[in-house]
């Protein structure tokens, strides 16, 4: 049975054919899927070779910057071919023909043709541009075969037994191929259907986890991403939760294996437990970015069961709301009175009156580290 990279190849190879000029098929997250040869009668030496197609060649995919590049010609959304002229500054020899690569309206791919000239291309043989239908009606199967990888994921961050978690770590990296890095969000409350893969952009895979406590149900959405340090890709998607929902988001720092997630997810659990608790660190929150929060949330939902200092216990009743809220500044003001009353907008007479309250509702000596310390985290692990 002939492999669809095979079909890939021999579609690639076609239109090189038809247009006299070699051709590279990358898919829309530019990864380069097949590339024709070069034909020594076709004009093309290996002078045509720029930077940005070497690499591309080479390291099966473009860059962040390479990508920006050319998507501010428009590519993302054209219905035609694209000329993209050369431009030497940006490692870009030679000019470029675009022929995006669609299928029902959506754009799920791009072949690349080296321009033989600075001039106009010609007009691209009708040929040529069902070869790139049916590449796209090909990108679309496999789309849609990658679709329903939610079960997969679901049970590798579910507490599902050694065996069962084995078995979706295979079935999920085999589904996903060496297409990493990855990031993985947690959207928290869910409330509403799992979305489709197509309608959150640079999805996976997505699943629903019916997580107890405050922050739960939660979704979980894996995110196709460029480099490790651009999130973008991740930022685009949790806005597009936001507007579906209204949850909060979390980030987990990104990965490259299903080995990986289960991490992940912790991370971005509690980036979204820290949003939750402090909306300023919000909507969407990067585990990265979340302070103490990133150890406190290692600690159990709270509940019934969420374990309190018994010496900060009486500060967290409700009738001492305003104690706690004052202690919990002072702290984060690395105990400045002049900066704690001007955040709270009090005098520096009724702060000491207030700090001394705290002291004796706890037993606690704010001038002892240790002190400050524990309650400092009590009263950060109280809004989680």
């Amino acid at each position: 049975m002939r492999s669809v990279k095979g079909d890939y190849q021999d579609l690639v190879d076609e239109i090189s054919a038809l247009l006299g000029a070699p051709a590279t098929l990358e898919d829309r997250d530019f990864r380069l899927i097949a590339f024709g040869a070069h034909d020594s009668g076709s004009g093309f030496d290996e002078t045509t070779l720029d930077p940005v197609r070497t690499r591309s060649i080479l390291t099966r995919r473009s860059t962040a910057e390479v990508r920006a590049w050319f998507e501010k010609f428009g590519i993302a959304t054209a219905e035609s071919p694209v000329h993209i002229p050369a431009d030497p500054a940006a490692g870009v020899l030679r000019g470029r023909l675009c022929l995006p690569v669609r299928h029902r309206g959506t754009v799920h791919g791009y072949v690349w043709l080296l321009a033989g000239s600075d001039g106009p291309p010609a007009p691209v043989p009708a040929p040529a541009m069902a070869a790139c239908a049916r590449i796209g009606a090909l990108l679309a199967d496999e789309a849609r075969a990658r679709a329903d990888l939610g079960p997969y994921l679901l049970t590798l961050l579910a507490p599902e037994s050694a065996e069962s978690r084995a078995s979706a770590r295979a079935s999920l990296g085999e589904a996903l191929g060496g297409g990493g890095p990855y990031a993985l969000l947690c959207a928290a409350p869910w409330a509403q259907p799992v979305p489709g893969v197509r309608t959150v952009p640079g999805a996976a895979a997505l699943c629903l986890l019916p997580v107890p406590g405050p922050a739960g149900p939660r979704l979980a959405a894996l995110i196709r991403i460029r480099t490790r340090s651009d999130l973008s890709p991740a930022h685009l998607a949790a806005g597009g939760l936001l507007a579906a929902a209204g949850p909060v988001v979390g980030i987990g720092n990104p990965v490259h294996a299903p080995d990986e997630l289960p991490g992940a997810w912790r991370e971005a659990s509690a980036a979204a437990r820290a949003a939750l608790a402090r909306p300023r660190l919000g909507p969407v929150a990067q585990w990265s970015e979340i302070g103490p929060y990133r150890l406190l949330a290692a600690l159990p939902d709270s509940g019934p069961g969420h374990p309190v200092d018994p010496a900060v216990r009486p500060l967290l009743e409700p009738a001492h709301a305003e104690l706690a809220r004052t202690a919990e500044v002072f702290l984060d003001c690395a105990g400045q009175a002049g900066r704690t009353a001007s955040t709270l907008s009090i005098h520096r007479q009724t702060l000491y009156y207030r700090l001394s309250r705290v002291e004796q509702l706890t037993g606690l000596d704010l001038h002892d580290g240790e002190d400050r310390l524990l309650l400092h985290m009590s009263l950060k692990a109280a809004r989680l």
